[in-house]
């Protein structure tokens, strides 16, 4: 299990730093809410992005992305909601993923609008 958890921190670290070069400001890194979590909240220019990131030691089982199915969907749709009501904003949003494959060189991928 401590694996499974360091290897999603892992993705995480590499998904901020992979936004930060694209030019995203992330404003909140593990967001909790009552009714769910979100990985990455960042703006894309004037577009928030609330952001999941998955990750796999290799595509074996398929892409990473493809774990996004649509009761997680819905989990971070709910969350997404709950953050603008906290905050108060009232951006124009998106949900983005971001893949990331482990390999000798990790395969870090942005998915706009994927969902």
């Amino acid at each position: 299990m401590k694996d499974h958890l360091a290897l999603g921190k892992g993705a995480e670290k590499l998904a901020f730093a992979h936004l930060r070069h694209l030019g995203y400001d992330v404003v909140a890194r593990n967001y909790r809410g009552r009714t769910g979590e979100i990985d990455l909240v960042a703006y894309d220019g004037p577009v928030l992005a609330f952001v999941e990131v998955k990750s796999r030691r290799s595509v074996d089982f398929g892409q990473p992305y493809e774990a996004v199915g649509p009761e997680k969907e819905e989990r971070i749709r709910r969350a997404a909601l709950e953050f603008l009501r906290r905050y108060k904003i009232k951006p124009t949003y998106r949900f983005d993923i971001v893949s990331v494959v482990y390999g000798d060189t990790p395969d870090v991928r942005l998915i706009k609008n994927a969902f």
